[in-house]
């Protein structure tokens, strides 16, 4: 399990009325959320076979489960996620392609070996402190087969406080464009100010290269979020 106060930041993924309600938040708060999961799969089919394995980490929901698995017939899926409730929801996105994925409860720690093919982690780094994200990073490399692709977009802004403040507005607005309101997004901003471990962009790609990445380019950035692709070792 991760410290205490993943814990808490992951509590509301076990709420069944805020599960039943998840696949609204991402599209509205996510500029692009829907060509994000194309451009992840698109990048991942450089590489991954038509029948391969793709791990995909922070599973819960299924939504991008349900993009690949639409977009790459022959592809299988391990998705791992420490909420129960958020995996059940991703059986029922799935549908029948559920077949294709074996669900796991827990965090990288409780994720079988592989190798994988390749693997993503989409909106889901910026949940853990450094430390713990370095780990993830190292453990979901050594579950990637050689030369394997690996795909992560998150929460990823300026570690000054004045641009990082701005560009959380900016966030906060985007929402409130899309339909959330503003009372609701004021919170959320200042919340991910507070109580999110935030790295920058910099910091970020500094963690990918120490966790033995090559090949490290941003592909994708939208208001607070970047997206990188890059590979394991040969």
């Amino acid at each position: 399990m991760g410290p205490p106060a993943v814990r808490k930041l992951l509590l509301s993924f076990s709420d069944p009325d805020a599960v039943a309600r998840y696949a609204e938040g991402p599209v509205r708060q996510v500029p692009g959320f829907h060509g994000l999961q194309q451009m992840a799969h698109v990048l991942l089919a450089e590489s991954v076979p038509q029948d391969g394995h793709v791990l995909v980490l922070g599973a819960g929901g299924g939504l991008e489960l349900k993009a690949f698995a639409d977009a790459h017939r022959g592809w299988r899926f391990t998705g791992v996620d420490p909420s129960a409730e958020m995996l059940k929801l991703a059986v029922a996105t799935l549908g029948i392609d559920a077949v294709r994925a074996d669900l796991v409860e827990g965090y990288i720690d409780d994720a079988p070996p592989g190798p994988f093919d390749g693997g993503t982690c989409l909106l889901t780094l910026h949940f853990l402190p450094r430390e713990q994200r370095l780990h993830t990073l190292r453990e979901v490399r050594r579950r990637l087969a050689p030369g394997a692709p690996f795909v992560v977009a998150h929460h990823s802004v300026d570690d000054a406080a004045e641009p990082r403040e701005r560009w959380l507005s900016r966030y906060a607005a985007f929402a409130v464009a899309s339909g959330i309101p503003a009372a609701n997004m004021a919170n959320a901003a200042t919340a991910i100010a507070e109580r999110l471990p935030l790295l920058s962009p910099a910091q970020d790609e500094a963690l990918l290269h120490e966790a033995g990445f090559v090949d490290i380019e941003m592909f994708y950035a939208a208001f607070t979020f970047r997206g990188w692709v890059m590979r394991n070792l040969r």
